[in-house]
Formats: C-alpha cells, sequence, structure tokens
C-alpha cells in the first residue's frame, strides 16, 4: 500500500547542504540581480515540483482505482493484489538509506529529474503484461460455433456437439494452456510498482529541501504549500482516470466490441487498466524533463545568508566535509551519541504511545482504502467506473476540506498541546463510530442458485459445490467450475446456463436467450422458462442503501482527516529539537515496514475467506473470486477496520493521560505557537527553528489516498 513519503522529508532534509557565501561585500545592483535570480529561479523549481507532486499522486491513486481490474486480469486472490500494492513501500525501503547520505550531495533536482524517469518506467512495466498475454478470455457459453449449428447448453449427449467443434475447442485450451503454464505475469505489476516506490523516494524529501534551502524564509511557508494542495488535486484526477478506463474494454482497439457478450456490470468485466498507466508514464516523464536543466545551487536569500534558521545537519555536514580525518575515538563517540539519542527517544513515553497508535491506525486506514473499490462493487452492486468516479469526486474532497479544517482550528482557538491531543482523539472517535453505522447499510446476497439460495423446490445444502446439483440439472453434463452467470425469468441468478437446465437458445452474444430451462421455477406451471446472458440485479433496496452508504463515508472521511494535523504537530512537539530529526525518521519507517506493507496482504486474505464461488483458471487451479458473500464481506471488511481503529483509540487515550500527567495545568491552555510544549521546555528560537518542520506536518500523510 502506498503512503506517502511526507513524513520522510523530515527524514532526509537534514543532509541538505546550504551553499558558501563566497562574496561577502556586493553592491546594492548586485544583490538586487541576485534576489531576482532567485526568486526567478525558486519558482520556476516550485512550478516543476507541483508536476511531479501531480504525477506521483495520480499514478498512486490509479493503481488504487486498478486493483479489481489486475485481480480479474490476471485471475489472482486479493491476498495476492495486496502484495502487489505493499511492493510500492518495499521499493521505498530500498533506496531510503541511499537517498538519506548521497542526496544532498549530490545534484538534487538531477536527482529529482531521474526518480521521474525510474518512476515512468515502473508505470510503463506494469501496462506491459498486456501487449503480451493475449487477448483477455472470459468464461460465456458459445451460443453458435458457426451460422448454422446451434449447441444445447445442457449437454445430455456429448454427441450433439459437432466433433471437430469439439476437438477445435480442446486445442485451443491446450495451446492455452502451454501458453499461460510457465508465466505469472502478475510479477511485473509488482516489479513496476516497486520501481514506482524507488523513484518516488528522492521526490519529496529533496525537493522540499531545496525550496527550504533557497525560498526567501518568509515566503517558504507558502511555497511549501502550493506543492502539498497540488498533491492533493492528483488523486482526484487518478480516480477519474480510473473511472474512464474501466468503462473501456480491455482489448478494445484489438478485438470487434460487438462481439463481446459481457457488460461493465458483470463480474467478469475488466477494463483498459492499463491505458492510465501509459498515460501517467508520459504525465511523469514530462514531469521530469524539467529538472535537468535546473541548476544545483541557487543564488542564496540575502536574508538566509548565515541565518541561525539554517537545518542543523545542514550545519553538520558542512563541518563534516571541513575534517575528512575523522579519528577512531571520534567516530566512537558519535556512536554512543547516536546510542544516547534512541535510548533518550524510546524513553519518551508519549512519543512511543503516539507511535503505536499511528502504526495501527495506517494499518486500518491503508487496508480499509485500498480495498474501498472492492468493498462498494461487490456490497452494492455498482460497476468499478462509478465507483472510481465517486471516491475521486466525493471522498477525496471531503479529505482535503477536513486537513484544511484542522489546521485552521488549529490556529483560529489557539489549541494547545494537550488540545491537539484531545482533538485528534476526538477525531479518531468519531470517525469509527460513524464507520460503525456502516454495518447497518449493506445490500443482502445476490440471489444465486445452489449458492446463496436453493433450487426451486429443493432442500438447501451446506456444501455449496455439492448446492450446484440438483434434480432439476441432474441430466445435463455440467461443470462446476464454470462461472456463466443467467438470470431466470424467476430473478434468480444461475451460475451457467447448463446448471439452470437450458436445452435451447436463440441469439448471439449479450442478445443470447435460453428457453426450455427446467431449473427455472418461475411458477409451477411454467413450461418454457427462460433466461438472459449475465446476472441478476440485486434487491430494490440496494440504490438506497448506496446513497446512505455514500453521505456516511464522505463525513467519516472528513471526520477522521481534522485529527491528522493535530496528531502529527503532538508528534513534533513532544520531542526535543536534537532529536526530531531521529524521531521523524524512525515514525516514517515504522508506518511503512509496519502499516504500509502487511496491511494489504492481510486485509486480502481476510477478504478471500468471504468467497462463496472461485474462478477457475483454464490450465487448473484456483483463480479470481465470483462471488462474495455480501453480509460476511461487510463484517469482515468493516470489522477488522474497527477493531484495528479501536485499539489505536485506547492508545491515543492513554497518549492523553500521559501528557496530563506530565503537564501542568497552565501549559494545556498554551497556545500551539507558543514558547514551549507540555513534554518539555524549550526557547521561543528553538522553536522557530523547526517552523518549517510544523508547517509542513499539517498535510497529513497522504490521507486522500487512504479513505
Amino acid at each position: 500500500m502506498e503512503i506517502s513519503s511526507k513524513e520522510n522529508t523530515h527524514f532526509f532534509s537534514n543532509n541538505t547542504i546550504s551553499p558558501v557565501d563566497r562574496s561577502s561585500f556586493k553592491s546594492g545592483s548586485s544583490a538586487s540581480k541576485e534576489k531576482q535570480s532567485c526568486c526567478g529561479g525558486i519558482k520556476i523549481f516550485l512550478g516543476a515540483l507541483s508536476f511531479v507532486y501531480f504525477a506521483k499522486a495520480l499514478s498512486g491513486s490509479y493503481l488504487k482505482s486498478t486493483i479489481t481490474q489486475i485481480e480479474r486480469r490476471f485471475d489472482i486472490p486479493s491476498s495476492l493484489v495486496g502484495v502487489i500494492d505493499g511492493s510500492f513501500e518495499i521499493g521505498n525501503l530500498l533506496i531510503i538509506i541511499l537517498v538519506s547520505y548521497f542526496g544532498a550531495k549530490l545534484h538534487r533536482p538531477r536527482i529529482i529529474g531521474a526518480g521521474c524517469l525510474i518512476m515512468s518506467a515502473g508505470t510503463f512495466l506494469i501496462a506491459m503484461p498486456q501487449f503480451f498475454m493475449g487477448r483477455y478470455r472470459y468464461e460465456r457459453f458459445p451460443s453458435t460455433i458457426n451460422s448454422t449449428v446451434s449447441l444445447s447448453p445442457c449437454l445430455q449427449d456429448k454427441s450433439q456437439t459437432p466433433l471437430s467443434a469439439l476437438e477445435k475447442s480442446q486445442a485451443k485450451i491446450n495451446a492455452g494452456c502451454e501458453k499461460e503454464a510457465g508465466s505469472s505475469m502478475w510479477i511485473y505489476v509488482f516489479l513496476g510498482n516497486l520501481l514506482r516506490g524507488i523513484g518516488e523516494t528522492p521526490i519529496q524529501p529533496l525537493g522540499i529541501a531545496y525550496i527550504d534551502d533557497y525560498a526567501v524564509e518568509e515566503n517558504a511557508a507558502l511555497y511549501i504549500g502550493c506543492v502539498q494542495t497540488v498533491a492533493i488535486i492528483g488523486p482526484i484526477f487518478g480516480f477519474l482516470l480510473g473511472s474512464l478506463c474501466a468503462k473501456l474494454y480491455v482489448d478494445i482497439g484489438f478485438v470487434d466490441l460487438d462481439s463481446v457478450s459481457i457488460s461493465p456490470k458483470d463480474v467478469q468485466w475488466v477494463g483498459a487498466w492499463w491505458l492510465g498507466y501509459l498515460i501517467a508514464g508520459v504525465i511523469s516523464i514530462l514531469a521530469g524533463i524539467p529538472f535537468w536543466f535546473l541548476p544545483r545551487h541557487l543564488p542564496r536569500p540575502q536574508g538566509r545568508k548565515d541565518s541561525s534558521t539554517s537545518s542543523e545537519h545542514s550545519k553538520f555536514i558542512i563541518e563534516e566535509s571541513k575534517d575528512q580525518g575523522t579519528s577512531s575515538w571520534q567516530r566512537a563517540r558519535l556512536a554512543e551519541m547516536a546510542k544516547g539519542k534512541a535510548l533518550d527517544l524510546f524513553g519518551n513515553p508519549v512519543y512511543i504511545l503516539y507511535l503505536c497508535a499511528s502504526i495501527i491506525q495506517f494499518n486500518s486506514l491503508i487496508g480499509m482504502v485500498t480495498y474501498k473499490p472492492k468493498y462498494i462493487e461487490q456490497q452494492y452492486g455498482q460497476t468499478s467506473s462509478k465507483t472510481n468516479f465517486v471516491i475521486g469526486l466525493i471522498n477525496i474532497p471531503a479529505v482535503a476540506f477536513g486537513i484544511f479544517s484542522g489546521g485552521l482550528i488549529m490556529k483560529r482557538f489557539g489549541v494547545g498541546v494537550v488540545g491537539a491531543a484531545k482533538l485528534s482523539l476526538a477525531s479518531s472517535f468519531l470517525g469509527y463510530l460513524l464507520l460503525l453505522s456502516l454495518f447497518a447499510m449493506g445490500c443482502g446476497n445476490s440471489e444465486v442458485a445452489g449458492l446463496t439460495v436453493p433450487y426451486h423446490g429443493a432442500k438447501p445444502m451446506s456444501d455449496h459445490e455439492q448446492a450446484l446439483f440438483s434434480e432439476c440439472n441432474s441430466g445435463c453434463s455440467c461443470s462446476r467450475n464454470d462461472w456463466d452467470p443467467i438470470c431466470g425469468e424467476d430473478g434468480v441468478t444461475y451460475v451457467s446456463p447448463c446448471l439452470a437446465g437450458c436445452r435451447a437458445s436463440n441469439g448471439t452474444g449479450k442478445n443470447t436467450v435460453f428457453f426450455n430451462c427446467s431449473c427455472v421455477g418461475a411458477s409451477e406451471s411454467s413450461q418454457s422458462s427462460s433466461a438472459v446472458v449475465g446476472p441478476c440485479q440485486k434487491g430494490k433496496e440496494c440504490p438506497k442503501m448506496f446513497l446512505y452508504f455514500l453521505v456516511v463515508s464522505v463525513i467519516t472521511s472528513y471526520t477522521l482527516s481534522v485529527g491528522g494535523t493535530p496528531g502529527y504537530i503532538l508528534l513534533l512537539r513532544c520531542i526535543t529539537p536534537h532529536l526530531k530529526s531521529f524521531a521523524l525518521g524512525i515514525y516514517t519507517l515504522a508506518i511503512r515496514v509496519l502499516a504500509g506493507i502487511p496491511a494489504p496482504v492481510y486485509f486480502g486474505v481476510a477478504i478471500d475467506t468471504t468467497c462463496l464461488k472461485w474462478g477457475s483458471k483454464r490450465c487448473g487451479g484456483r483463480g479470481a473470486c465470483r462471488l462474495y458473500d455480501s453480509r460476511a464481506l461487510r463484517y469482515v471488511y468493516l470489522g477488522l477496520t474497527l477493531v484495528l481503529g479501536t485499539v489505536s483509540i485506547f492508545f491515543s487515550v492513554a497518549v492523553l493521560w500521559v501528557l496530563r500527567k506530565r503537564s501542568p495545568p497552565q501549559d494545556e491552555i498554551l497556545s500551539a505557537n507558543g514558547d514551549r510544549g507540555t513534554c518539555g521546555t524549550k526557547s521561543r528560537k528553538d522553536h522557530f527553528i523547526n517552523s518549517d518542520q510544523l508547517i509542513q506536518s499539517t498535510y497529513w500523510p497522504e490521507k486522500e489516498t487512504r479513505l
């Protein structure tokens, strides 16, 4: 699951090299020219960085929108899709140390440009399997072999089928098996997303550090705010692009669309998922071009030269470069200092408790958001296109507004550190309380004969596979592995025309109608029951429940987002200045390793347990799930989210309790912009030095793709 590298900003920015001021005496005109050059250069960099933020946010959110499409196209379970989603975080972790050490010592704009190229290469690689896998094959009854021979779905005697037709069909299956036996094309998607993670790693930390180094001090906050605003817009376009591509058939441009017998409402439908990745890859390339022409250093603004607000680690690196011959005892001393920092940090109960709360909450949010499109599709019978459209146009703006509201409340009411802890706790509590109401806003199972309802006149059976067979289709040569749903005139979905006992068909493709279906029980006196291609619609209450779900989901997204900014500022204020960089690095690493990677996997495993009917691969073996138990899916998906959220709330309560216990009463009313926090006393100067970090923290880690 892709977590924003917002937290990495602080982890990496400490290695920024500040250019040395070599000209102490300049004329007025020279200083004016330098100022104009600085402003012009930083604004060009700002525009380029904003476009890169848009590109990476678009591609990341587009991946989320294609989760179900990838699952169906590669015939893999949800748990494996979770592994693919978590590969982005793995890519980030692979080079996090290299970027941290070498990033500030090299040409930062060009490193960002190289990252964009790697990111685009990974995006293109994700789309490549589409051009090597052949055409998409879905399970459908061949209504006609040719214009003169018609097949009966219920093959009472296989001699009814022309021998040549059977031989040709078997030959095609065998050929397909030979091609598929040695291929696992989803690995290319995994590797492509891994490359995306590698390419994205240097963009945010080096970009923000570059702005911080060369922007006029009073403009730095505005520039960073502009970049983060564009980052919120990216996911909106990503999900809208996913909505557009999901409407198009996967093999558009390669097959005759009139011959396609499934619609976007069918669970076997796969949209043109690959097309969006090609578009996102091109955008990433364009976004990286300007960085190859930007200078390594810009003239430093007059007000920032020899400023005491320079990064503490920037000064450290410069001093380190002056003394390359560090002796062994000095290195040992540095190691002891690092060990002392670790002991001091992990001895801070507020930091440890907040870290635990964040890890568990991000597990909840990442898992929920990764499979939210799948949940909407399966629970409410919506198409992938409509699902992505709703998430992109309604949920993400609500999250952006919530982030803004949280920062506004902090500033408007002068909320102190204890107040920030209370606001964060209240936001989480109300958000998960609203989420609890979604248990009552679900749809019942689709009526599928033999799976969710018994055949007409048959007794219910606990074994789903055996329940597919009944007296009404006992004379047919049917396979339990097929998934070719048809809708009977009795309003019940049947797994295949054969299992419905249909003995005749008329028409081709989407217009095929089946007749004389012995299992379709419209009425006792019905002698000629019919069915049409495709599953029946869900119950009449589903559209209404879907509207209720949307309303509660938007309010929940907003409520949870309000607490993001206060919570992150609470983290920053409860760490002493000399531990801040180390603490944020540990925080970033813990979130990625303990939440970003595992959450999509175990959420996927849990969702797989609710499957009622698995698809079958052409060469045997279990494919993607075709039908879920709606009630079990609702309890597993929402229940796992709520359990994790509840545990995180308990940790948040512990954070508040420790804060109130350690701080005097008067500290609770201190402003978040005051001289000291509740976790320690520090001077206004120290607080001012870290003001840029507080400004950056108002953007809670890419939560626009979380809800």
